[in-house]
C-alpha cells in the first residue's frame, strides 16, 4: 500500500498534476467500477485517499465530444470519462423541427433567390449569338452549375464535419484545412471543366453530326476558365461562412451548403456567359486566344496537385475523389442535353428561366440532408465501422420521412419548404417579368408537382446512399453530394421538360408556353 508522499511522487513522475479523490468516487454510478477496493484498502480502510490516473486521450475525447454538441444540446453526462459508451451512441444533433427550419430557412431563401437571378440571366443570354450559333453551350450550363454544386457543397460538407469534430479549432489546423481544400477543388474544377467541354462537344455532335474544331476549343476554354474562377471565388466564400457560423453557434451543416449555392449559380452562369461571349468575339480576328486560355489554366494543375498532395486532409480525396465528380458531370450533361433540345424549340423557350431554380432548390435541400446525415454518422465512428446508426439495408420511405429519428425530422422539414419556397420564387420571376410563360393555375400545379416529386426522390436516395457509402468505407462528405446534386439536375430538368411538353399538348394557351 502506497503512502501519501509516495502518491505525490507518482504524480510528479507522470509529468501531470492529477486529482486526489475520495474512495467513494471510484464506485459512483455515473463513472462505473474503475478499480477494485481491495487494491487500495488496508485493514482499516477508512478515510484513505487515492490518485485516479485519468487518461489524457480520453479526456481529450470528452472535450471533442462536448464541442460537437450544438446550441445547448449537450448531454448532462458529458463529463463522463468512461470509455464504455454502450451500444447506443448519443446523437449530437438534438435539434427540434423548429430549430432546423429556422436555421435552414434564411440560407434556403437566399440560395433560391440566387437561382432565380441565374434563371433570369439564362433567360436573357439564351438569345446571344454564342448561344444561338454554339448551342453546345447550353449543355455546359447544367454541367458547370452542377460541378459548382458538387465541388462547393462537398467542400462545405467536408469542412462542416471537420469543424463539428474539432479539426479546425486552432489556427494551424484551420490554415491546413483551407490550403489543402482550396488546392483540391482547383484541381477538380480544372479537370472536370475540361471533361465537361468534351462531353458537350460529343453530345452536341451525336444528334446533328456536325463538328467544328473552333467551337470545340471555344467550349474548352470557356468551361475550364469558368470552373476555375467560380471555384476559387466560391471556395473562399464557403470557408468564411463555415468559420462565421461556428463563431455564432450555428450548425454549419444547416447553412453552409445553401449559402454555397446562393451566389454559386449566378456567379457561374454569369462567368460562363461572359467568357464564352468574349471568346466567341475573338474567334474571327484572334483565333489563338482560345488555345492560350486552355493552356494557361491546365499549366497551373501541377502547382495545385503538389499543394493538395502535401496535405493529409486532402491527399486521399485527391486520389479517390474523381469518380463521383466525373460521373456526376456526365449525369448533369445528360440534363444539359435535355435543356439544349428543349429550349432550342421556340415553343419551350420559357423553360430556361425555371431550370436553374428547380435544379438549384432540389440540389440545395438534398445537400443539407446529406451533410447532416454524414455528420451524424461521423460522430458515431469512422466510415466502414458497423453501427446501429448506419444500417446496410435499403431504408423504407416510412423510416426516411415518418420516424422519430433526427434525420427523418430534418427530411420532413426540408420537404415542407418546397412549396412555399417555390411559390416565393415563382412570384419573384413573374413580378420581374422573366421568362415567356404566364403563371396560370394549371402551370403552377404542374410545376409544383415536378418540384415535390424531385425533392421527394432525392431525399429518399440521400438516406439510402449516405448510409450505403458509410457501410462500404467511403466518406459520404466526399462521395454522396456530387451524385445527389447531379441526379437533382437530371430529374429536375427532365420533369420540367415533361411538364412543358404536357402543357403544350393539352393546349394551355393561357400560360403562353409557346410565346
Amino acid at each position: 500500500m502506497s503512502s501519501k508522499p509516495e502518491q505525490k511522487e507518482t504524480q510528479q513522475a507522470n509529468g501531470a498534476v492529477l486529482p486526489i479523490v475520495p474512495m467513494d468516487c471510484l464506485t459512483s454510478p455515473d463513472r462505473g467500477q474503475l478499480v477494485e477496493p481491495s487494491d487500495f484498502l488496508g485493514s482499516d480502510g477508512d478515510g484513505l485517499e487515492v490518485v485516479v490516473l485519468e487518461s489524457r486521450a480520453n479526456a481529450k475525447g470528452v472535450r471533442e465530444e462536448d464541442a460537437l454538441l450544438e446550441n445547448g444540446s449537450q448531454s448532462n453526462e458529458s463529463d463522463d470519462t468512461s470509455t464504455d459508451r454502450g451500444p447506443e451512441p448519443a446523437s449530437p444533433l438534438k435539434e427540434t423541427s423548429f430549430s432546423i427550419g429556422l436555421q435552414v430557412l434564411f440560407p434556403f431563401l437566399l440560395a433560391g433567390f440566387g437561382t432565380v437571378a441565374a434563371g433570369m440571366v439564362l433567360d436573357v443570354v439564351q438569345h446571344w449569338d454564342v448561344f444561338k450559333y454554339v448551342t453546345e453551350v447550353f449543355i455546359l450550363v447544367p454541367a458547370l452549375l452542377g460541378l459548382k454544386g458538387n465541388l462547393e457543397m462537398t467542400l462545405a460538407s467536408r469542412l462542416s464535419t471537420a469543424a463539428n469534430i474539432g479539426q479546425m479549432d486552432t489556427p494551424k489546423e484551420l490554415w491546413r484545412m483551407i490550403t489543402g481544400n482550396m488546392a483540391l477543388i482547383q484541381v477538380q474544377a480544372t479537370v472536370v471543366g475540361f471533361l465537361a467541354s468534351i462531353a458537350a462537344v460529343i453530345f452536341g455532335w451525336i444528334p446533328d453530326g456536325h463538328f467544328s474544331i473552333d467551337h470545340a476549343v471555344l467550349l474548352c476554354a470557356s468551361s475550364v476558365a469558368t470552373a476555375f474562377i467560380a471555384s476559387l471565388v466560391l471556395g473562399m466564400i464557403m470557408i468564411g461562412v463555415i468559420i462565421g457560423s461556428r463563431k455564432m453557434g450555428i450548425n454549419p451543416d444547416n447553412v453552409a451548403t445553401p449559402i454555397a449555392a446562393s451566389l454559386g449559380d449566378l456567379i457561374t452562369l454569369a462567368l460562363l456567359s461572359g467568357i464564352s461571349w468574349g471568346l466567341y468575339k475573338e474567334l474571327e480576328s484572334k483565333a489563338y486566344v482560345n488555345p492560350l486560355v486552355c493552356a494557361f489554366f491546365i499549366a497551373l494543375l501541377p502547382i495545385w496537385i503538389i499543394v493538395a498532395k502535401k496535405n493529409a486532409a486532402t491527399r486521399e480525396v485527391l486520389y479517390s475523389g474523381w469518380e463521383p465528380v466525373i460521373i456526376a458531370m456526365a449525369i448533369s450533361s445528360v440534363g444539359g442535353l435535355i435543356l439544349d433540345r428543349t429550349v432550342s424549340d421556340p415553343n419551350f423557350a420559357g423553360m430556361a428561366v425555371f431550370t436553374p431554380v428547380i435544379n438549384g432548390v432540389g440540389g440545395n435541400l438534398v445537400a443539407v440532408q446529406a451533410s447532416r446525415i454524414s455528420t451524424y454518422l461521423h460522430m458515431s465512428g469512422m466510415p466502414g465501422e458497423s453501427s446501429e446508426t448506419a444500417p446496410r439495408k435499403c431504408p423504407s420511405p416510412c423510416s426516411t420521412f415518418f420516424s422519430s429519428d433526427v434525420n427523418s425530422r430534418s427530411a420532413r422539414v426540408l420537404f415542407l419548404l418546397v412549396v412555399p419556397g417555390h411559390l416565393v420564387f415563382l412570384y419573384t420571376i413573374s413580378s420581374m417579368q422573366g421568362g415567356h410563360t404566364t403563371l396560370t393555375l394549371i402551370f403552377i400545379v404542374f410545376y409544383m408537382t415536378a418540384a415535390l416529386l424531385q425533392v421527394l426522390i432525392l431525399l429518399y436516395i440521400a438516406d439510402w446512399m449516405v448510409h450505403w457509402m458509410w457501410g462500404r468505407d467511403l466518406d459520404p462528405d466526399n462521395f454522396s453530394i456530387p451524385y445527389l446534386t447531379a441526379l437533382g439536375d437530371l430529374i429536375g430538368t427532365g420533369l420540367l421538360a415533361l411538364s412543358f411538353h404536357v402543357l403544350w399538348l393539352i393546349g394551355d394557351r393561357d400560360s403562353d408556353v409557346g410565346d
